[in-house]
C-alpha cells in the first residue's frame, strides 16, 4: 500500500501532534524524525507518514531546502497530497518560515492555491475573521506572545502571512465555512481565479475543520496545524482503527523539560506539588564549565526507582530573560538542548523506559541524541500528546514528545503513573 498523505512538520512535537491527528482520523501513521534518506524505512501498510523537521526557527532558505527534500521523499513513497504542518500559534517571523516554505512546496507541486488554518479547538486555538485566538484571548494578548524564539504579537493572520510572501493572501470567513464543503470549494476557486494564492480559513469547531478538510482533499499542498490535518484525514476513506502499541512493562520513568511555556511551567509545578523528585538544571553553571550533567545523574541514582523523576531547564519569562542576557538567545537554547539531549542518552542507558519530553527544540535534541529516526504512533494521553513506541540501542522505549503549550496541568504525573 502506498501512502495516502504525507506531512512535513516544522518541529518534532508538532510532528507528534499531527501524527496523533491522522491516527484519530483512522489513518495508520508513522512519524519520522529529521530528513529521511534512502535507508529510511516505514512500517508496513502506513496510510500517512509525518516527517518532523527542525525548521520552525532555522533560516528561511534552510527551512525551504529541508522541506523540499522531505516533499520529494514523500512523493517517492506515493503521497499525492502533502500537508505542511506548523504550530497552532502560527509561530513565525515577518520573514518566515511559513510563507517561504509553503510557496516552495506549492511551486514544486505546480499548485496555484492553498488553504491555511492553524485552528486547534481542543487546545483552545480558533480563527475568527482571520484573527487567531487562544481560548478567549487574541493571540497577541495571550501568554504565547512571550515565545522565546518567535514571540507572536499580532493576531491578524492575513497580515502576518502577507509579510512572508509576495503572493496575495485572502480570507474565507466563518459564515462561508458554515455553509459547507461546496461553499468553501467555490470560494477557493473564486480566490484562485482572482490571483490569490494563500487563503486563510476561519474555524471555531472540529466540525468546521472537517468541512475544510473535505473541501481541500484535492489540493496538492495544504497548510495548517493538527486540527485541519485531522479534517483532511477524515476525508479519506477509513481503513480501520490503528493498533495501539504496547507500553514497556518494566523500567523507570522520567520527564525532561526544556520548554518555558506557561503550560509546561504549570505541569512542572504540579509534579513538584505532588511530592515527586524534581531537579532544576543551572544553565549558566553549565555554560561556565561546571559538570551539571554529572551532578544531575548523581542525583538521579539517589531517587526511588519506583517513582518518575523530573529534570528541567524550564524557567519563568524573567529567569529566561536573565539567562539570555548573559549567554544570548541562541547560546542559551543550545546549552539547554545539549544538557537535555545528553541526559536523555544517559537515562535510557540507566534503564529509563518511559520518557516524557516537553518542548519542541528539546524533543529534537533528545531524539537526535538517542538516535531515534522513526516511531509508531499510539494512544494520546491528552489531545495532541500521544505515546509513541521506538527501539533504541539500550532497549525498547515508550516516548512522549509534548509541545510546550499542550497537555493538562497534571499531564506529567498522570501519564507516567498510568503507564506503569
Amino acid at each position: 500500500m502506498t501512502l495516502r498523505i504525507g506531512c512535513i512538520a516544522d518541529d518534532f512535537t508538532g510532528g507528534t501532534d499531527v501524527a496523533a491527528a491522522f491516527r484519530r482520523a483512522g489513518l495508520r501513521t508513522a512519524l519520522v524524525f529529521g530528513e529521511p534518506d534512502d535507508t529510511t524505512a516505514l512500517p508496513a501498510d502506513c496510510d500517512a507518514a509525518v516527517i518532523a523537521l527542525k525548521s520552525r526557527s532555522t533560516p528561511a532558505d534552510e527551512a525551504v531546502a529541508d522541506s523540499l527534500a522531505a516533499q520529494r521523499w514523500l512523493w517517492s513513497k506515493g503521497a499525492a497530497q502533502v500537508y505542511s504542518k506548523y504550530c497552532s500559534t502560527f509561530d513565525s517571523t515577518p520573514h518566515g518560515n511559513i510563507g517561504p516554505v509553503t510557496d516552495a512546496l506549492m511551486d514544486a507541486a505546480g499548485a496555484t492555491v492553498t488553504l491555511h488554518c492553524p485552528a486547534s479547538p481542543p487546545n483552545g486555538r480558533t480563527v475568527y475573521q482571520g484573527h487567531l485566538f487562544v481560548h478567549d484571548q487574541l493571540l497577541s494578548d495571550s501568554p504565547l506572545r512571550h515565545h522565546p524564539l518567535n514571540p507572536m504579537t499580532d493576531s491578524a493572520l492575513v497580515r502576518l502571512l502577507s509579510a512572508q510572501t509576495r503572493h496575495q493572501v485572502a480570507l474565507i470567513d466563518w459564515t462561508t465555512v458554515r455553509r459547507g464543503v461546496d461553499a468553501v470549494r467555490e470560494t477557493l476557486l473564486a480566490h484562485e481565479q482572482a490571483g490569490v494564492r494563500h487563503v486563510i480559513a476561519d474555524a471555531l469547531t472540529d466540525e468546521d475543520l472537517t468541512v475544510l478538510g473535505a473541501a481541500t482533499l484535492e489540493l496538492p499542498v495544504v497548510a495548517g496545524a493538527a486540527g485541519l490535518a485531522e479534517g483532511v484525514g477524515h476525508a479519506y476513506p477509513a481503513t480501520g482503527p490503528a493498533t495501539a502499541e504496547p507500553w514497556p512493562s518494566k523500567g523507570r520513568a522520567a520527564v525532561l523539560a526544556g520548554s518555558c511555556s506557561a503550560r509546561t511551567l504549570e505541569q512542572i509545578a504540579q509534579f513538584y506539588a505532588a511530592g515527586l523528585p524534581s531537579l532544576h538544571l543551572d544553565v549558566l553553571a553549565a555554560a561556565s564549565g561546571r559538570d551539571v550533567t554529572g551532578e544531575a545523574l548523581a542525583w538521579y541514582t539517589e531517587q526511588d526507582p519506583g517513582l518518575p523523576v523530573l529534570i528541567y531547564a524550564s524557567a519563568s519569562p524573567e529567569e529566561l530573560a536573565a539567562v539570555q542576557a548573559q549567554l544570548g538567545v541562541a547560546e542559551a537554547a543550545a546549552q539547554v538542548e545539549e544538557l537535555l539531549g545528553t541526559l536523555a542518552s544517559h537515562l535510557v542507558e540507566r534503564g529509563v523506559r518511559r520518557l516524557l519530553v516537553a518542548g519542541g527544540e528539546t524533543s529534537g535534541a533528545v531524539t537526535t541524541a538517542l538516535g531515534i529516526r522513526a516511531v509508531l504512533v499510539g494512544e494520546e494521553a491528552d489531545p495532541g500528546v500521544p505515546w509513541t513506541y521506538a527501539a533504541t540501542g539500550s532497549g525498547d522505549l515508550t516516548l512522549m514528545l509534548k509541545s510546550g503549550n499542550f497537555g493538562a496541568p497534571d499531564l506529567f504525573t498522570r501519564a507516567l503513573m498510568e503507564a506503569k
